[in-house]
């Protein structure tokens, strides 16, 4: 079994991605993120996509840095070039897929790639988002969190509501709350100490760790 896949993907980049790209089992590009991974010296396991954001010559050097290529019709497909990664690395029964370049200008891609995260948690793996300011997860039942570079962490409801929330070891607690869609009072809490626990009984809850 794989422990980790790393997609990057075609959204918002830079420097601050490629620590996450050291320790990977499987590493797949998708788009103009193949390209980004090959500029920067990476070898890919494989890449795909429409690769309509890039130029000839980048998709020559995409193709001389990955171990396949499956390019797809631009217009003839059903899901984004981020979903076709994703089911990709599912496939794979992977413990953990990490999402690099999924948010970015276009707000659709941004949210469309956030649900992701609830199909992955239909298949029993972990996923998350990482971009620049941002840590994205989902979570049906319980979750840790550890302190890191992100200091905020804030708890929006994916279903309709979240029975059961209780946060143990964050500086605002709850205890057997619920959250409905609409509703802000899971935004900017913070931990307490090194970790916290949040746990809830029903529902799909996203976990957005994030820095300014």
């Amino acid at each position: 079994m794989y422990k980790q896949v790393v997609i990057c993907t075609g959204g918002s980049l830079g420097d601050w991605a490629l620590p996450h790209l050291q320790h990977c089992d499987f590493l797949i590009g998708a788009d103009k993120g193949a390209y980004f991974l090959a500029s920067q010296g990476f070898r890919m396991n494989a890449a795909l996509g429409d690769f309509d954001s890039v130029e000839e010559e980048q998709l020559a050097l995409v193709r001389a840095s990955s171990d396949t290529v499956s390019p797809c019709d631009p217009v003839d497909k059903d899901y984004t070039d981020t979903e076709l990664a994703f089911r990709l690395a599912l496939g794979m029964k992977p413990r953990h897929i990490k999402l690099l370049g999924a948010t970015g200008t276009r707000f659709d891609h941004t949210l469309a790639n956030v649900h992701l995260l609830s199909t992955a948690l239909d298949e029993g793996v972990e996923a998350s988002i990482i971009d620049e300011h941002n840590r994205i997860s989902i979570t049906g039942r319980s979750m840790s969190v550890e302190k890191s570079e992100f200091t905020h962490v804030s708890l929006l409801p994916l279903t309709e509501r979240v029975t059961g929330i209780t946060l143990t070891g964050f500086r605002y607690p709850l205890c057997d709350a619920t959250l409905r869609i609409g509703q802000s009072l899971g935004i900017s809490n913070v931990l307490d100490g090194d970790s916290g626990l949040i746990e809830l009984r029903e529902g799909r809850l996203l976990v957005i760790e994030s820095r300014d």
